[in-house]
């Protein structure tokens, strides 16, 4: 499986989650979490021009002449949506498109978004390669990885799987 960027954000949120979700064991059709996020998605496509462009295994949120643009629900785990993100900047690089990214949090809780800009720079495309071989590992092992039991597990969408 190729790696994408769903499983690249799990790998950072939980390994069991990307190794279920990277072995077709998708519970994220159940989730209320999920539904609002594509639901944000495509409120989202009505204002941008440029929406959910399908390349090689991803889907990109928009595409303007300068940046690459990833929006999300929650700014609760930044470090997965970046990695995401450079993810895509990888994948457009190797096309030849060169963009900045864009991280757009929308939560409806609060006043203002949040945006975040991120660039694939050599040490990040470096370390983003590591993170794809590891995870192309993590896929192939025959034994699920342990519960992580964290305050974050309940709101996942695998949360019966695990617990249930």
């Amino acid at each position: 499986m190729l790696v994408n960027g769903t499983l690249i954000n799990y790998y950072f949120h939980c390994k069991r989650q990307c190794y279920l979700h990277g072995n077709r064991l998708n519970l994220e059709d159940n989730s209320e979490r999920v539904h609002i996020g594509r639901a944000i998605h495509e409120e989202k496509e009505d204002k941008l021009a440029d929406t959910e462009i399908s390349i090689d295994n991803i889907r990109l949120d928009g595409l303007t002449s300068k940046y690459l643009v990833e929006i999300k629900k929650s700014d609760a785990d930044v470090e997965a949506c970046k990695w995401q993100l450079l993810l895509y900047l990888k994948i457009l690089k190797d096309k030849g498109i060169i963009r900045k990214g864009k991280l757009e949090f929308v939560e409806k809780k609060k006043q203002t978004r949040k945006i975040d800009y991120v660039e694939l720079t050599d040490e990040n495309e470096r370390k983003l390669l590591q993170y794809i071989k590891a995870i192309e590992e993590l896929l192939k092992e025959d034994k699920v990885p342990e519960v992580l039991n964290s305050t974050s597990c309940k709101k996942c969408a695998y949360y019966e799987y695990c617990y249930i």
